[in-house]
């Protein structure tokens, strides 16, 4: 049984940004795609889109990474997330059944996508601790 239930990944074509919770805490990995990616210009009269091919190994990756997940969110900007979505779907579909949702998000710190994913969990963000008071004192207002 893995100690995290809950995954979140942070997914664009240049990283993959994963976070298992739990209520001890988080853990994070970094993926990066094996071939850097160039920036793609689309042009007038050419055939194709202008867009790189999913890289299907660092996808391969990320899927593994997330395979003891119970409940897997998937964020990130532009066509990332959806492509790792697809790619779960058609390689993993054990894993897919655990995706919560696919949702957009820009580029968010590391602490904002741990948030991001506390609250779509419905998990308890941590107490801030009023100066002045003992750990695990609660005041009354």
């Amino acid at each position: 049984m893995p100690t995290h239930f809950h995954a979140v990944v942070w997914i664009d074509h240049s990283q993959a940004r994963i976070f298992h919770l739990g209520l001890s805490g988080s853990d994070e990995i970094t993926l990066h795609p094996q071939l850097a990616t160039r920036h793609l210009h689309h042009k007038a009269n050419a055939i194709g889109s202008g867009h790189a091919a999913p890289d299907k190994a660092f996808l391969a990756d990320v899927t593994k990474a997330l395979a003891d997940a119970g409940e897997i969110l998937i964020i990130g900007p532009a066509s990332g997330k959806t492509e790792l979505a697809s790619h779960i779907r058609a390689h993993a579909p054990d894993i897919a059944t655990r995706i919560a949702a696919v949702e957009a998000a820009d580029h968010p710190s590391d602490n904002e996508i741990v948030a991001y994913a506390k609250r779509h969990f419905k998990l308890p963000l941590p107490r801030v601790q009023t100066p002045g008071s003992a750990a695990g004192e609660r005041h009354s207002g």
